[in-house]
């Protein structure tokens, strides 16, 4: 079966994740992109990073979790809190349209069965 092109990530929601990785960026330490890129082992470019942020790229879903994961847990000096942070992004994240979750909860919810009609116990 042929893959379907995926339909474009609406304005807001790119903007949105890209805030989302904006603020763990800064939260990290990093002012600037540039700094965050000139790291070694930073998943990205720097112009991709700026893109992502801007909203006018969306990262897939393991893009987003390299990101997550190289400021939170890979950036020394970040201060402990920015975990909390990183969990809310990744839930803000999955609940956009843009990763598909909402479809995919929607799917499984609609593909659990109906509840046997068994016996039912009498009340005491």
């Amino acid at each position: 079966m042929p893959r379907k092109k995926q339909e474009p990530v609406d304005t807001d929601v790119a903007r949105a994740i890209g805030g989302l990785l904006r603020g763990l960026r800064r939260t990290a330490g990093y002012r600037a992109v540039k700094d965050a890129a000139s790291v070694k082992g930073c998943p990205a470019a720097q112009q991709t990073i700026y893109a992502y942020e801007r909203g006018g790229l969306v990262p897939s879903l393991k893009q987003f979790m390299e990101l997550v994961e190289f400021y939170a847990l890979n950036t020394e000096g970040a201060p402990p809190e920015i975990r909390y942070q990183a969990v809310a992004a990744l839930v803000a994240a999955l609940s956009t349209p843009a990763y598909l979750m909402p479809d995919v909860i929607g799917l499984i919810q609609r593909l659990q069965p109906e509840p046997a009609a068994g016996r039912r116990r009498r009340k005491r």
